[in-house]
């Protein structure tokens, strides 16, 4: 297997619908944001002093003691007292648009394209299902670490070959966003793949 560097015009040949300028960093800003926030679980929770554990009684007297005045034993100034002002389970996740999406998808890929960072081939598929073939496979594309690979779809004998390579992801061209395309630090796109680029950037 062998590629070439998908040029701008070789792009344009394929009938990508690429972004002109700088037109779009803003869309790919606000998705990037969205996805990484979507992927938050809001989980974090701490007990207020009405809540945490412990008795209200006023812990001496007012006056007399030499010490400080102090109420209760629940109080933000003591082990094992409320927390001020802490975590509570919330919802981070944000919505974009789909044209957004569809600006910030197109906006990431033509950076991409600019940069020389997308290799075109015509297949990849590993027919023995070796790890061992399948970085041969990639290391004839690049020689860069940190790879992704898509195409339209894989066969389970692909998919098993390298599925134990941690630099390498392997996605269908339906699955792939902005995020997957800045992730890494070269993209090979089969000519399989570029059919549905071509509907996702119309």
């Amino acid at each position: 297997m062998s590629s070439i560097v998908l040029t701008i015009d070789a792009a344009k040949q394929a009938k990508l619908n690429l972004v002109e300028g700088h037109k779009g960093k803003q869309a790919l800003h606000d998705v990037i944001v969205a996805y990484r926030a979507n992927r938050r679980a809001g989980t974090a929770c701490t007990k207020s002093r009405a809540e945490v554990a412990g008795s209200g009684k006023k812990l001496w007297n007012q006056k007399g003691t030499g010490r400080a005045r102090m109420g209760s034993a629940r109080s933000p100034i003591w082990s094992g007292g409320g927390v001020v002002f802490g975590p509570k389970p919330r919802d981070y996740s944000k919505k974009v648009t789909k044209s957004v999406k569809t600006l910030a998808f197109r906006t990431a890929l033509t950076s991409r394209i600019s940069a020389g960072d997308v290799l075109r081939t015509k297949d990849f598929s590993i027919t023995d299902g070796k790890t061992k073939s399948f970085v041969k496979a990639v290391a004839d594309h690049t020689d860069n670490f940190k790879v992704l690979i898509v195409s339209k779809s894989f066969d389970e004998i692909t998919f098993r070959s390298g599925r134990n390579v941690q630099d390498v992801l392997l996605m269908s061209a339906d699955e792939l966003n902005a995020e997957h395309l800045l992730a890494y630090n070269k993209i090979i796109i089969t000519d399989s793949a570029l059919e549905t680029l071509e509907r996702r950037t119309a």
